[in-house]
């Protein structure tokens, strides 16, 4: 299960959550509104190789 970054875009809290899966629906502890994902870091395919231009939403691409 990993964890995640997240911030609220009602309160601007940021926080780190531990989830099921990477598309999971995460709410704010502060406020309880939907949270959004976090796309910080570098990302690396399947394959363990750096992607280069990758957003981290791998719906949006034809994968790595």
């Amino acid at each position: 299960m990993p964890v995640l970054e997240y911030k609220c875009p009602a309160c601007g809290k940021k926080f780190t959550e531990l989830v099921k899966r990477h598309d999971e629906e995460v709410k704010c502890p502060a406020c309880g509104k939907q949270a959004e994902r976090v796309w910080s870091g570098e990302m690396f395919s399947s394959t363990g190789k750096t992607s280069k231009h990758c957003n981290g939403k791998c719906s949006e691409c034809s994968g790595c």
